[in-house]
């Protein structure tokens, strides 16, 4: 159905459609990234999304060439890089910041991602210390 009608009828829709598509999965990556540390499911997002479940997995698989799980994964992970380089935060506290919950499941999931554990990358990454 076309979105202005002809004839003489009033429009219900009071301003023009928008030429390209709405940035929908932009705003949901975004709303992802700031909620890392929360455990959020598929349908949540595709809701946020204003879509079907499978229509957002889909969807979001083209546009970002993963799954939403993966996606969160990856994210996570590299906010646990950023806190273990610049921050003296305990592994309890980046586990918890980043969504992982415990240290055993950071140290899982970076190791899994990146072959190193968590403190490995912070001793690495900071050098020897000054004396």
């Amino acid at each position: 159905v076309p979105p202005h009608r002809d004839g003489g009828q009033a429009q219900y829709i009071e301003r023009p459609l928008p030429e390209g598509p709405c940035d929908t999965m932009g705003e949901v990556l975004v709303w992802m990234e700031a909620h890392l540390d929360e455990e959020v499911t598929v349908e949540q997002l595709a809701a946020r999304a204003h879509m079907a479940p499978r229509t957002f997995a889909r969807r979001f698989q083209q546009e970002t060439g993963t799954t939403p799980y993966r996606w969160i994964l990856r994210q996570r992970v590299l906010l646990a890089q950023r806190l273990l380089e610049g921050t003296d935060e305990t592994m309890d506290s980046i586990a918890w910041r980043t969504g992982f919950g415990t240290a055993a499941a950071l140290r899982h999931q970076f190791g899994k991602a990146l072959g190193t554990t968590p403190a490995a990358y912070r001793r690495t990454f900071r050098g020897p210390k000054a004396a």
